[in-house]
């Protein structure tokens, strides 16, 4: 038997997983993510402190199982899209590396707005526009730490990072840098006339070249075998945008009735599809995974996180128990009360700089209400992406939930009666490894594609269906909740009038 190793980076833990090539989990690591939040809008991550967390989390795997690290025949990384992780002229770490729900160029943004540069770009690159886009990240860069932007090396995310340092060797994954503005999408290759709208045509030279997810990208060092555990010369592949892990895990195509769900860090729809049609909506296109084919998807850092931060507040002893969480949320009528929560704590899907809050808030209200908004507002905002999916995937009647929300029956539950869908969860507790790991297999020539691979795995789903009578009473409170965002939407654009 061969074995792989799937290494998650994500915005919550660092895990790495030991798969065999029949796709069953032997043994999975966790190490907490360690974030800086040292101002306003900053989301850090100390690089070498990144690459320590991938370090540990692969040395605890190998530790916990009786396998023998030469039997480990491939390793690759998925992890979050854009941001930016940032190499100085010599190949060290120029800066902390900038997270993509980081917001420090708002103002940046904003002005290029006003002045309609998201329109100017989006023919070329098939991408909006938002503050973690590593464009934004670097024309920040080149306004406020000019030293910085001079000596700029080299310009990764994070898998990429993290592939340097197993490897020494520099790229830039496809499905991840086909999403950064750097990118145009109908050539599929760096646009320097991109470079020129956004002003940062000096970063030309820091661009990396491209890698395709399963093309190898080179071997583990022999320091990096020595503080690990791994063999010296282990196969390292290109990796994948941890959205496009968890749409080929839930087992999405282009040919089918279903979008993929991801409840984590980020709220995420994404769906599969061979070719561009123009519409109204700028839709967001990357580079998937499967030749010729785009990963469309509407996201927003509005999902499950915004549950989390509640622990300490909601929580006993630093964690939530969600059992009693959610016996809490089941007692109560569905949809029935006037309390709302706003998750924007980390950022907004509807304007930029509004601010996360509860309205509503009555004495009579208890922990169980609080619970209800919140998972309530996250599915609101889940549900605003699904509106516009469903136009450009008219019939899609299937969603593929994954993510750590799917253990509660509740919630999905509550998530089928709102959007009146079918709701699949796969069989699979950790995307982001088995996708990476697949990869990895693929890369190896354990199996000739993706879908040779998943179709040996025979990753089977549960069903949870909608009741309708309760559709019309969330979509009610849904409509109320958009009107509130409006508000507060309009409120943060006058405030300092």
């Amino acid at each position: 038997m061969n074995y792989f190793i799937g290494l998650d980076s994500g915005g919550t833990f660092m895990k790495a997983a030991l798969i065999d090539s029949n796709g069953r989990q032997l043994a999975i690591s966790k190490v907490p993510a360690s974030v800086l939040n040292t101002r306003q809008g900053w989301v850090e991550r100390d690089l070498d402190a990144l690459w320590d967390d991938a370090k540990y989390a692969i040395e605890k795997l190998l530790k916990s199982v009786d396998v023998p690290a030469s039997q480990i025949k491939g390793l690759s990384i998925s992890a979050q899209g854009k941001g930016a992780y940032l190499l100085d002229k010599q190949g060290g770490n120029l800066r902390n590396g900038i997270v993509s729900s980081d917001s420090r160029s708002l103002d940046i943004v904003k002005e290029w707005q006003k002045k309609k540069v998201p329109e100017q770009i989006y023919p070329m690159t098939l991408q909006t526009l938002w503050t973690g886009h590593p464009v934004s990240i670097i024309r920040w860069l080149k306004e406020n730490e000019p030293e910085n932007y001079r000596n700029l090396g080299s310009i990764l995310m994070s898998h990429d990072y993290i592939r340097y340092r197993l490897t020494g060797e520099i790229y830039a994954e496809l499905t991840n840098i086909s999403e950064s503005n750097f990118f145009n999408s109908l050539s599929g290759e760096y646009d320097s006339r991109l470079l020129a709208i956004f002003e940062i045509e000096e970063a030309w030279s820091a661009l990396p070249p491209i890698i395709k997810p399963d093309q190898l990208a080179g071997h583990v060092t022999e320091l990096v075998a020595q503080e690990t555990g791994l063999e010296v010369g282990t196969p390292v592949f290109g990796g994948l945008f941890d959205v496009v892990s968890t749409a080929i895990c839930s087992g999405i195509t282009a040919s089918s009735n279903t979008l993929n769900y991801v409840m984590g860090t980020w709220a995420v729809t994404s769906g599969i599809a061979c070719e561009i049609q123009p519409m109204e909506h700028l839709y967001v296109y990357g580079h998937y995974a499967l030749e010729n084919q785009y990963i469309i998807h509407e996201a927003s850092p509005t999902s499950a996180s915004n549950y989390e931060w509640f622990v300490d507040y909601l929580g006993v002893d630093g964690a939530f128990d969600h059992q009693a969480n959610q016996q809490l949320v089941a007692e109560l009528p569905p949809a029935a009360s006037d309390l709302y929560f706003v998750p924007f704590l980390y950022g907004s899907n509807m304007g930029l700089g509004i601010k996360s809050g509860f309205y509503g808030l009555q004495s009579h209200h208890s922990k169980g209400h609080l619970i209800q908004a919140i998972w309530e507002g996250i599915l609101f905002c889940h549900n605003l992406h699904l509106d516009r999916m469903r136009i450009r995937f008219p019939e899609a009647d299937v969603l593929r939930v994954t993510g750590g929300s799917t253990a509660s029956e509740t919630w999905m539950q509550m998530l089928a009666d709102l959007t009146g869908m079918s709701i699949e969860i796969p069989s699979i507790d950790e995307t982001g490894s088995l996708g990476a790991a697949l990869i990895a297999m693929v890369g190896a020539k354990e199996y000739r594609s993706i879908n040779e691979g998943l179709a040996a795995m025979n990753i089977d789903a549960t069903r949870v269906e909608a009741n309708p009578e309760y559709f019309d009473q969330y979509q009610k409170k849904y409509q109320n909740y958009l009107k509130l965002v409006g508000f507060l939407k309009e409120f943060e654009e006058q405030k300092n009038d």
